[in-house]
Protein backbone atom coordinates (compact mmCIF):
# COMPACT_ATOMS: atom_id res chain seq x y z
CA UNK A 1 0.00 0.00 0.00
CA UNK A 2 1.36 3.78 -1.24
CA UNK A 3 0.64 5.89 1.22
CA UNK A 4 0.63 9.05 -0.85
CA UNK A 5 -1.66 7.61 -3.42
CA UNK A 6 -4.48 9.14 -3.05
CA UNK A 7 -8.06 7.62 -4.46
CA UNK A 8 -10.97 10.74 -3.93
CA UNK A 9 -14.26 10.18 -4.61
CA UNK A 10 -17.06 12.96 -5.72
CA UNK A 11 -20.12 11.54 -4.65
CA UNK A 12 -22.58 14.23 -6.38
CA UNK A 13 -20.94 17.45 -5.07
CA UNK A 14 -22.28 20.64 -6.10
CA UNK A 15 -20.01 23.50 -4.73
CA UNK A 16 -16.41 23.52 -6.03
CA UNK A 17 -14.47 20.53 -5.60
CA UNK A 18 -14.06 19.30 -8.79
CA UNK A 19 -12.37 22.70 -9.94
CA UNK A 20 -10.10 22.06 -6.62
CA UNK A 21 -9.11 18.88 -7.24
CA UNK A 22 -7.80 19.65 -11.26
CA UNK A 23 -6.05 22.12 -9.52
CA UNK A 24 -4.30 20.03 -7.10
CA UNK A 25 -3.83 16.90 -10.31
CA UNK A 26 -1.52 19.28 -11.97
CA UNK A 27 0.67 19.00 -8.58
CA UNK A 28 0.04 15.46 -7.44
CA UNK A 29 0.24 14.33 -11.03
CA UNK A 30 -0.51 10.02 -11.04
CA UNK A 31 -0.95 10.38 -7.68
CA UNK A 32 -4.31 11.59 -7.58
CA UNK A 33 -7.26 9.57 -8.88
CA UNK A 34 -10.72 10.93 -8.66
CA UNK A 35 -13.74 9.27 -9.20
CA UNK A 36 -16.87 11.24 -10.06
CA UNK A 37 -20.74 10.34 -9.52
CA UNK A 38 -22.92 12.24 -11.25
CA UNK A 39 -25.71 12.34 -8.23
CA UNK A 40 -25.33 12.19 -4.86
CA UNK A 41 -25.63 7.96 -3.99
CA UNK A 42 -24.33 8.10 -0.31
CA UNK A 43 -21.57 6.96 1.91
CA UNK A 44 -22.24 3.05 0.65
CA UNK A 45 -22.19 3.91 -2.70
CA UNK A 46 -19.32 6.19 -2.68
CA UNK A 47 -17.26 3.60 -0.87
CA UNK A 48 -18.05 0.86 -3.45
CA UNK A 49 -16.75 3.03 -6.07
CA UNK A 50 -13.06 3.95 -4.56
CA UNK A 51 -13.12 0.10 -4.06
CA UNK A 52 -13.29 -0.78 -7.40
CA UNK A 53 -11.37 1.89 -8.63
CA UNK A 54 -8.61 0.58 -6.22
CA UNK A 55 -8.64 -2.52 -7.39
CA UNK A 56 -8.73 -1.60 -10.83
CA UNK A 57 -5.26 0.16 -9.64
CA UNK A 58 -4.02 -2.66 -8.34
CA UNK A 59 -3.81 -1.91 -4.97
CA UNK A 60 -4.39 -4.75 -1.87
CA UNK A 61 -5.11 -2.23 0.98
CA UNK A 62 -7.28 1.43 1.24
CA UNK A 63 -7.17 3.87 3.99
CA UNK A 64 -10.25 5.44 4.03
CA UNK A 65 -11.02 9.09 5.51
CA UNK A 66 -13.92 10.90 6.03
CA UNK A 67 -14.30 14.39 4.29
CA UNK A 68 -16.37 15.97 7.43
CA UNK A 69 -12.49 17.29 8.72
CA UNK A 70 -13.89 15.22 11.74
CA UNK A 71 -10.25 12.66 11.50
CA UNK A 72 -6.92 14.38 11.78
CA UNK A 73 -4.53 12.71 9.44
CA UNK A 74 -1.53 13.22 11.83
CA UNK A 75 -3.02 10.11 13.05
CA UNK A 76 -3.00 7.68 10.27
CA UNK A 77 -0.07 6.76 11.12
CA UNK A 78 -0.89 4.97 13.96
CA UNK A 79 -3.58 2.78 11.44
CA UNK A 80 -0.68 2.17 9.95
CA UNK A 81 1.45 0.71 12.39
CA UNK A 82 -1.54 -1.58 13.36
CA UNK A 83 -1.49 -2.82 9.64
CA UNK A 84 1.80 -4.09 9.32
CA UNK A 85 1.04 -5.65 12.07
CA UNK A 86 -2.05 -7.68 11.23
CA UNK A 87 -1.74 -6.72 7.39
CA UNK A 88 -5.08 -9.33 6.87
CA UNK A 89 -7.16 -6.92 9.26
CA UNK A 90 -9.37 -4.25 8.98
CA UNK A 91 -8.01 -1.51 11.25
CA UNK A 92 -10.35 0.94 12.66
CA UNK A 93 -10.28 3.94 14.26
CA UNK A 94 -11.58 4.17 17.61
CA UNK A 95 -12.91 7.75 18.73
CA UNK A 96 -13.41 8.93 22.21
CA UNK A 97 -16.90 8.83 22.21
CA UNK A 98 -17.73 11.20 25.23
CA UNK A 99 -15.91 14.62 24.73
CA UNK A 100 -16.70 18.37 24.22
CA UNK A 101 -18.94 18.98 21.23
CA UNK A 102 -19.94 15.87 20.21
CA UNK A 103 -23.36 15.73 19.60
CA UNK A 104 -25.56 13.51 21.49
CA UNK A 105 -27.17 11.24 18.56
CA UNK A 106 -23.64 10.23 17.49
CA UNK A 107 -23.29 9.19 20.78
CA UNK A 108 -26.68 7.30 20.84
CA UNK A 109 -26.15 6.23 17.00
CA UNK A 110 -22.70 4.63 18.04
CA UNK A 111 -23.66 2.68 20.94
CA UNK A 112 -26.48 1.49 18.75
CA UNK A 113 -24.69 0.10 16.52
CA UNK A 114 -21.82 -1.07 18.36
CA UNK A 115 -24.57 -3.59 20.52
CA UNK A 116 -25.95 -4.78 16.93
CA UNK A 117 -22.25 -5.20 15.88
CA UNK A 118 -21.51 -7.14 19.41
CA UNK A 119 -24.85 -9.73 18.87
CA UNK A 120 -24.35 -10.06 15.21
CA UNK A 121 -20.94 -11.44 15.17
CA UNK A 122 -19.72 -11.97 19.13
CA UNK A 123 -17.12 -9.36 19.01
CA UNK A 124 -17.55 -5.98 20.53
CA UNK A 125 -15.55 -3.18 19.05
CA UNK A 126 -15.49 0.17 20.90
CA UNK A 127 -16.41 2.24 17.41
CA UNK A 128 -17.95 0.85 14.85
CA UNK A 129 -18.97 4.18 13.02
CA UNK A 130 -15.58 5.70 12.65
CA UNK A 131 -14.69 6.36 8.95
CA UNK A 132 -10.99 5.90 9.09
CA UNK A 133 -9.82 2.35 8.70
CA UNK A 134 -7.84 0.78 6.28
CA UNK A 135 -9.27 -2.37 4.56
CA UNK A 136 -7.46 -5.12 3.08
CA UNK A 137 -9.12 -5.40 -0.43
CA UNK A 138 -9.06 -8.55 -0.35
CA UNK A 139 -10.82 -9.21 3.10
CA UNK A 140 -13.95 -7.17 1.66
CA UNK A 141 -17.33 -9.55 1.66
CA UNK A 142 -20.59 -8.76 1.22
CA UNK A 143 -20.05 -6.22 -1.79
CA UNK A 144 -22.89 -6.88 -4.04
CA UNK A 145 -24.91 -6.59 -0.59
CA UNK A 146 -23.76 -2.98 0.58
CA UNK A 147 -26.35 -0.61 0.97
CA UNK A 148 -26.04 2.75 -0.58
CA UNK A 149 -25.64 4.96 2.53
CA UNK A 150 -24.06 5.30 6.28
CA UNK A 151 -25.26 1.44 6.93
CA UNK A 152 -23.03 0.19 4.44
CA UNK A 153 -19.88 0.31 6.89
CA UNK A 154 -21.44 -2.21 9.58
CA UNK A 155 -22.74 -4.15 7.08
CA UNK A 156 -18.53 -4.61 5.96
CA UNK A 157 -17.48 -4.56 9.68
CA UNK A 158 -19.80 -7.57 9.89
CA UNK A 159 -19.46 -9.53 6.71
CA UNK A 160 -15.76 -9.74 7.38
CA UNK A 161 -16.33 -10.64 11.07
CA UNK A 162 -18.17 -13.74 9.54
CA UNK A 163 -15.60 -14.63 7.08
CA UNK A 164 -12.73 -14.27 9.95
CA UNK A 165 -11.00 -11.27 8.68
CA UNK A 166 -9.67 -9.62 11.83
CA UNK A 167 -10.54 -6.23 13.39
CA UNK A 168 -7.97 -4.21 15.26
CA UNK A 169 -9.35 -1.19 17.21
CA UNK A 170 -6.71 1.99 17.58
CA UNK A 171 -7.41 4.60 19.59
CA UNK A 172 -7.52 7.89 17.99
CA UNK A 173 -8.00 11.65 18.33
CA UNK A 174 -11.20 13.10 16.65
CA UNK A 175 -12.69 16.85 16.18
CA UNK A 176 -16.20 18.01 16.48
CA UNK A 177 -16.93 21.75 15.59
CA UNK A 178 -19.34 24.00 17.10
CA UNK A 179 -22.64 23.41 16.59
CA UNK A 180 -23.24 26.72 14.80
CA UNK A 181 -20.49 25.40 12.42
CA UNK A 182 -21.29 21.73 11.98
CA UNK A 183 -22.60 20.26 8.73
CA UNK A 184 -24.27 16.38 8.20
CA UNK A 185 -26.64 14.66 5.80
CA UNK A 186 -27.55 12.41 8.50
CA UNK A 187 -31.08 12.20 8.75
CA UNK A 188 -31.88 10.85 12.20
CA UNK A 189 -35.23 9.12 11.62
CA UNK A 190 -34.97 8.42 8.05
CA UNK A 191 -31.79 6.96 8.46
CA UNK A 192 -32.10 4.98 11.85
CA UNK A 193 -35.02 3.14 10.17
CA UNK A 194 -32.98 1.90 7.48
CA UNK A 195 -30.46 1.21 9.88
CA UNK A 196 -32.95 -1.15 11.85
CA UNK A 197 -34.20 -2.61 8.72
CA UNK A 198 -30.55 -3.91 7.71
CA UNK A 199 -29.72 -4.79 10.81
CA UNK A 200 -33.17 -6.89 11.23
CA UNK A 201 -31.85 -8.67 8.25
CA UNK A 202 -28.10 -8.94 10.02
CA UNK A 203 -29.60 -10.72 13.01
CA UNK A 204 -31.27 -13.09 10.81
CA UNK A 205 -28.52 -13.82 8.35
CA UNK A 206 -26.17 -14.41 11.28
CA UNK A 207 -28.45 -16.86 12.87
CA UNK A 208 -28.80 -19.25 10.31
CA UNK A 209 -25.22 -18.00 8.13
CA UNK A 210 -22.41 -15.83 10.06
CA UNK A 211 -22.14 -17.65 13.39
CA UNK A 212 -22.37 -20.85 12.50
CA UNK A 213 -19.71 -19.92 9.54
CA UNK A 214 -17.77 -17.87 12.55
CA UNK A 215 -17.75 -20.32 15.23
CA UNK A 216 -17.09 -24.07 13.39
CA UNK A 217 -13.70 -23.82 13.80
CA UNK A 218 -14.17 -23.46 17.67
CA UNK A 219 -17.16 -26.09 18.06
CA UNK A 220 -14.33 -28.38 16.55
CA UNK A 221 -11.36 -27.19 18.39
CA UNK A 222 -12.18 -26.60 21.73
CA UNK A 223 -13.18 -30.28 22.47
CA UNK A 224 -10.31 -31.72 20.30
CA UNK A 225 -8.10 -29.41 22.76
CA UNK A 226 -9.97 -30.87 25.86
CA UNK A 227 -9.70 -34.40 24.64
CA UNK A 228 -6.06 -33.93 24.29
CA UNK A 229 -5.09 -32.42 27.95
CA UNK A 230 -7.81 -35.00 29.86
CA UNK A 231 -7.29 -38.34 27.79
CA UNK A 232 -3.72 -38.03 26.47
CA UNK A 233 -1.43 -35.80 28.65
CA UNK A 234 -2.86 -36.36 32.06
CA UNK A 235 -2.40 -40.09 31.91
CA UNK A 236 0.46 -40.35 30.22
CA UNK A 237 2.06 -38.08 33.35
CA UNK A 238 0.15 -40.69 35.49
CA UNK A 239 1.77 -43.71 33.47
CA UNK A 240 5.10 -41.91 33.65
CA UNK A 241 5.10 -41.38 37.59
CA UNK A 242 3.60 -44.81 38.10
CA UNK A 243 7.01 -46.56 36.18
CA UNK A 244 9.25 -43.87 37.14
CA UNK A 245 8.12 -42.36 40.14
CA UNK A 246 8.65 -38.52 41.14
CA UNK A 247 11.87 -38.53 39.46
CA UNK A 248 14.33 -36.64 37.11
CA UNK A 249 13.66 -39.66 34.65
CA UNK A 250 10.13 -39.29 34.64
CA UNK A 251 10.52 -35.36 33.92
CA UNK A 252 12.39 -35.94 31.17
CA UNK A 253 10.31 -38.54 29.52
CA UNK A 254 7.19 -36.06 30.18
CA UNK A 255 8.54 -33.71 28.64
CA UNK A 256 10.04 -35.43 25.37
CA UNK A 257 6.28 -36.58 25.43
CA UNK A 258 4.72 -33.22 25.26
CA UNK A 259 7.41 -32.06 22.65
CA UNK A 260 6.31 -34.89 20.40
CA UNK A 261 2.53 -34.75 21.01
CA UNK A 262 1.81 -31.16 21.35
CA UNK A 263 2.39 -30.13 17.96
CA UNK A 264 -0.52 -31.72 16.39
CA UNK A 265 -2.30 -29.27 18.28
CA UNK A 266 -1.00 -26.56 16.31
CA UNK A 267 -1.33 -28.19 13.23
CA UNK A 268 -4.54 -29.11 13.91
CA UNK A 269 -6.09 -25.10 14.11
CA UNK A 270 -8.51 -25.39 10.71
CA UNK A 271 -6.96 -23.29 7.64
CA UNK A 272 -3.88 -22.31 9.36
CA UNK A 273 -0.37 -22.77 7.88
CA UNK A 274 2.76 -23.28 10.54
CA UNK A 275 5.99 -21.99 10.35
CA UNK A 276 9.46 -22.36 11.81
CA UNK A 277 12.46 -19.94 10.58
CA UNK A 278 15.53 -18.58 12.02
CA UNK A 279 19.58 -20.20 12.88
CA UNK A 280 19.01 -23.60 14.96
CA UNK A 281 19.31 -22.95 18.61
CA UNK A 282 22.02 -25.19 20.47
CA UNK A 283 20.03 -28.00 23.29
CA UNK A 284 21.76 -26.48 26.21
CA UNK A 285 20.02 -24.35 28.82
CA UNK A 286 19.20 -20.52 28.27
CA UNK A 287 16.87 -18.17 28.68
CA UNK A 288 14.43 -17.76 25.65
CA UNK A 289 11.92 -14.30 25.24
CA UNK A 290 9.16 -14.22 23.26
CA UNK A 291 6.39 -11.68 22.79
CA UNK A 292 2.94 -13.04 24.25
CA UNK A 293 -0.29 -13.32 22.48
CA UNK A 294 -2.21 -16.56 22.93
CA UNK A 295 -2.41 -19.10 24.81
CA UNK A 296 -1.44 -21.14 21.28
CA UNK A 297 2.23 -19.34 21.95
CA UNK A 298 3.18 -21.61 24.92
CA UNK A 299 1.99 -24.70 22.87
CA UNK A 300 3.78 -23.83 20.30
CA UNK A 301 7.58 -23.12 22.30
CA UNK A 302 6.45 -26.62 24.04
CA UNK A 303 6.83 -28.08 20.34
CA UNK A 304 10.36 -26.90 19.76
CA UNK A 305 12.13 -28.84 22.60
CA UNK A 306 11.90 -31.41 25.36
CA UNK A 307 14.21 -29.92 27.57
CA UNK A 308 12.18 -26.14 27.77
CA UNK A 309 10.57 -25.00 31.12
CA UNK A 310 8.81 -21.87 31.64
CA UNK A 311 8.27 -19.25 34.38
CA UNK A 312 4.85 -18.60 34.63
CA UNK A 313 0.93 -17.63 36.76
CA UNK A 314 0.71 -19.60 40.15
CA UNK A 315 -3.19 -20.81 39.19
CA UNK A 316 -1.33 -22.35 36.33
CA UNK A 317 -0.16 -24.59 38.84
CA UNK A 318 -3.07 -24.75 40.68
CA UNK A 319 -5.29 -25.52 37.71
CA UNK A 320 -7.44 -28.53 38.08
CA UNK A 321 -7.51 -29.63 35.06
CA UNK A 322 -3.67 -29.41 34.21
CA UNK A 323 -1.69 -27.95 37.31
CA UNK A 324 -0.21 -31.79 38.14
CA UNK A 325 1.12 -31.99 34.38
CA UNK A 326 2.48 -28.32 34.88
CA UNK A 327 4.25 -29.28 37.91
CA UNK A 328 5.85 -32.52 36.40
CA UNK A 329 6.52 -29.91 33.62
CA UNK A 330 9.07 -28.18 36.44
CA UNK A 331 6.80 -24.93 35.82
CA UNK A 332 8.47 -22.33 38.10
CA UNK A 333 5.81 -19.97 39.66
CA UNK A 334 6.52 -16.23 38.96
CA UNK A 335 5.05 -15.26 42.17
CA UNK A 336 8.42 -15.94 43.87
CA UNK A 337 10.81 -13.69 45.03
CA UNK A 338 13.67 -12.85 42.46
CA UNK A 339 16.09 -14.89 44.95
CA UNK A 340 13.95 -18.02 44.48
CA UNK A 341 13.42 -17.46 41.00
CA UNK A 342 16.91 -17.26 40.59
CA UNK A 343 17.64 -20.57 42.80
CA UNK A 344 14.97 -22.22 40.83
CA UNK A 345 15.98 -21.55 37.41
CA UNK A 346 19.43 -22.42 38.37
CA UNK A 347 18.19 -26.12 39.62
CA UNK A 348 16.34 -26.47 36.76
CA UNK A 349 19.39 -25.38 33.99
CA UNK A 350 21.40 -27.78 36.09
CA UNK A 351 19.16 -30.64 34.93
CA UNK A 352 19.76 -29.01 31.01
CA UNK A 353 16.66 -27.52 30.96
CA UNK A 354 15.99 -23.38 29.65
CA UNK A 355 13.38 -21.82 30.96
CA UNK A 356 10.92 -19.42 28.78
CA UNK A 357 10.41 -16.17 30.19
CA UNK A 358 7.38 -13.72 28.45
CA UNK A 359 8.65 -10.25 28.96
CA UNK A 360 5.17 -8.48 28.79
CA UNK A 361 4.70 -10.25 31.73
CA UNK A 362 1.10 -11.27 29.95
CA UNK A 363 -0.69 -11.69 27.24
CA UNK A 364 -1.62 -8.48 25.10
CA UNK A 365 -5.07 -7.07 24.32
CA UNK A 366 -4.31 -5.78 21.34
CA UNK A 367 -1.96 -7.71 19.57
CA UNK A 368 0.28 -4.79 19.90
CA UNK A 369 3.66 -5.06 22.23
CA UNK A 370 3.64 -4.74 25.92
CA UNK A 371 6.21 -3.14 27.95
CA UNK A 372 8.95 -5.47 28.66
CA UNK A 373 9.69 -6.37 32.17
CA UNK A 374 13.22 -6.33 33.41
CA UNK A 375 13.01 -10.02 34.79
CA UNK A 376 14.08 -12.00 32.10
CA UNK A 377 17.20 -10.39 31.26
CA UNK A 378 18.39 -9.89 35.15
CA UNK A 379 18.06 -13.58 35.43
CA UNK A 380 20.11 -14.37 32.50
CA UNK A 381 22.53 -11.40 33.82
CA UNK A 382 22.84 -13.28 37.33
CA UNK A 383 23.16 -17.11 35.91
CA UNK A 384 25.41 -15.98 32.63
CA UNK A 385 23.12 -17.25 30.32
CA UNK A 386 22.61 -17.04 26.95
CA UNK A 387 19.21 -14.97 25.46
CA UNK A 388 17.44 -16.71 22.87
CA UNK A 389 14.42 -14.58 21.14
CA UNK A 390 11.80 -15.71 19.70
CA UNK A 391 9.42 -13.83 17.57
CA UNK A 392 5.74 -15.11 17.21
CA UNK A 393 3.16 -14.06 14.44
CA UNK A 394 -0.34 -14.70 13.84
CA UNK A 395 -0.92 -15.77 17.52
CA UNK A 396 -3.53 -12.93 18.30
CA UNK A 397 -5.54 -13.36 15.56
CA UNK A 398 -5.83 -16.77 15.44
CA UNK A 399 -6.29 -17.46 20.11
CA UNK A 400 -6.27 -14.06 21.52
CA UNK A 401 -6.92 -13.46 25.22
CA UNK A 402 -10.64 -11.55 24.40
CA UNK A 403 -11.92 -13.53 22.06
CA UNK A 404 -13.13 -16.70 22.92
CA UNK A 405 -13.41 -18.38 19.37
CA UNK A 406 -10.73 -19.58 16.86
CA UNK A 407 -9.86 -16.98 14.32
CA UNK A 408 -7.74 -16.86 11.42
CA UNK A 409 -4.64 -15.81 10.14
CA UNK A 410 -2.51 -16.33 7.35
CA UNK A 411 0.15 -18.32 9.01
CA UNK A 412 1.12 -18.58 12.49
CA UNK A 413 5.11 -18.03 12.48
CA UNK A 414 7.90 -18.71 14.61
CA UNK A 415 10.89 -16.69 14.04
CA UNK A 416 14.03 -17.89 15.54
CA UNK A 417 16.37 -14.19 16.62
CA UNK A 418 20.10 -14.54 16.80
CA UNK A 419 21.51 -15.71 20.01
CA UNK A 420 22.85 -13.08 22.48
CA UNK A 421 25.55 -14.73 24.05
CA UNK A 422 26.71 -13.88 28.11
CA UNK A 423 29.85 -12.41 26.31
CA UNK A 424 27.64 -10.06 23.74
CA UNK A 425 29.01 -6.42 23.97
CA UNK A 426 25.39 -5.15 23.74
CA UNK A 427 24.87 -7.03 27.82
CA UNK A 428 27.71 -5.24 28.88
CA UNK A 429 25.88 -1.94 29.81
CA UNK A 430 23.81 -4.46 32.21
CA UNK A 431 20.39 -6.23 31.68
CA UNK A 432 18.33 -2.53 32.24
CA UNK A 433 19.72 -1.18 28.86
CA UNK A 434 19.15 -4.82 27.19
CA UNK A 435 15.42 -4.45 28.18
CA UNK A 436 14.96 -1.98 26.11
CA UNK A 437 17.04 -2.89 23.26
CA UNK A 438 15.46 -6.15 22.90
CA UNK A 439 11.66 -4.14 23.28
CA UNK A 440 13.28 -2.11 20.69
CA UNK A 441 14.13 -4.88 18.24
CA UNK A 442 11.05 -6.29 19.17
CA UNK A 443 9.15 -3.96 18.01
CA UNK A 444 11.11 -2.74 14.92
CA UNK A 445 10.74 -6.32 13.29
CA UNK A 446 7.01 -6.49 13.94
CA UNK A 447 6.74 -3.14 12.07
CA UNK A 448 9.04 -4.20 8.87
CA UNK A 449 8.29 -8.08 8.82
CA UNK A 450 5.42 -9.35 5.82
CA UNK A 451 3.65 -12.65 5.97
CA UNK A 452 4.67 -15.01 2.89
CA UNK A 453 2.49 -14.30 0.09
CA UNK A 454 2.00 -17.84 -0.52
CA UNK A 455 0.53 -20.81 1.82
CA UNK A 456 2.84 -23.78 1.16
Amino acid sequence: MQMDDIIVVVDGSTDNTLELLEAESAVLKERLTVVVSPKNEGKGAALKRGFQEARKLGFSHVLTIDADGQHYPEDIPLLYRAHTIHPDAIIIGSRVLEQENMPSQNTFANRFSNFWFALQTGLKLPDTQCGMRIYPLRGLHGMRLLTARYEAELALLVFAAWAEVPIIAVPIRVFYPPLEQRISHFRPVYDFARISVLNTLLCLLAVVYGLPRRWWRSFWYYPFFTFYLLFYATPVMRLLQMRYGETDEMNRRLHHSVQVRVRPLIKCIPCVPFRISGPEYPDTPAIYIANHNSIADILTIMSLSDRLTFLGKEWVLKNALFGRLAKGYHIIPAALDKEQIVKEIRRVTSLGYSVVIFPEGTRSKTGDLQTFHRGAFHFAEELHLPIRPLLLRGYFDVWNKTDAHIGRTRCLEVIRLPEIAPDDPRRAEGYAKMTKLMAAEYRARLDQFAYPTDNK
